[in-house]
Order: C-alpha cells, then sequence, then structure tokens
C-alpha cells in the first residue's frame, strides 16, 4: 500500500511497472542505478517490463519528483529523492560512486555566493578521480 500511496502523492496513477520500479529503487543497495541497470536487474528478477517502458516510468517519476537523475560523464543515473542532501565522488576507471557531506564545503559555498551577491536556490557538487580500487 505504501508504494501505490507515494505514486498517488506524486500525481501518478500506481501501475505494475511503476510498483516494480519504485520497489526496486527503495530496495537495492545500490543507490545510484541507469536505466538499463534496472532492466537487467527486472530480467534477473524474471520480470517482464520492457526497457522503454522503464526509460519512461524513470523520466515520469524524475518529472513528479520521486527521484533525481545526475549525469555523471555520459552516464545517467537515478536515484530516490526522499534523502538529505549530498555530493558525489565518481570514479573515472570503473564507475563507483561515493556518496558524501560536509558541513565545510556547504558553509563555503554559502560565503562565496553572499560575497557575490548570489542567492543559491540549489547545487550540486561531483568530483570525478579514481577510487582507492584502481588508484
Amino acid at each position: 500500500m505504501k508504494h501505490t500511496d507515494e505514486l498517488k502523492q506524486a500525481g501518478l496513477k500506481s501501475t505494475l511497472p511503476r510498483i516494480k520500479i519504485l520497489k526496486l529503487l527503495e530496495s537495492t543497495r545500490d543507490r545510484h542505478l541507469s536505466a538499463e541497470d534496472v532492466y537487467k536487474i527486472m530480467l534477473d528478477n524474471q520480470e517482464n517490463i520492457g526497457l522503454a517502458t522503464i526509460y519512461r516510468v524513470l523520466t515520469q517519476f524524475e518529472a513528479s519528483g520521486l527521484i533525481l537523475r545526475h549525469h555523471f560523464g555520459e552516464r545517467s543515473v537515478f536515484e530516490l529523492a526522499d534523502s538529505d542532501h549530498h555530493d558525489h565522488m565518481v570514479c573515472v576507471e570503473c564507475g563507483t560512486i561515493i556518496e558524501f557531506h560536509d558541513d565545510t564545503i556547504e558553509k563555503q559555498q554559502v560565503s562565496i555566493a553572499s560575497l557575490h551577491k548570489f542567492k543559491i536556490q540549489d547545487h550540486s557538487l561531483c568530483l570525478y578521480g579514481k577510487c582507492k580500487n584502481c588508484q
């Protein structure tokens, strides 16, 4: 029932593909999934949801504010929009995504914006490099 309510609050009908994709996004250990990742997991679980449907549902979820889309290099990934603000580090070798939050960085951004009389509405910070396994 929880997923039906979430979809209804987002202004979306509760279809089986939407419920299955939302359940997957909420239950997966990997918080950043591409549409292809979702498709592969669905195939592994013997779920018959086509890639075009997955793209369409993810786009609808993004438009309704249920998920966020990130563009890390040439790859788009999605994550639930229910978490607190965080930034990302992306490994350019293996694609590992590490989430982090740093109060010092957040305060410095506000300070810099204030210095330039700029009002921040939103921001994203993504650092690219090599993770400890790829160095």
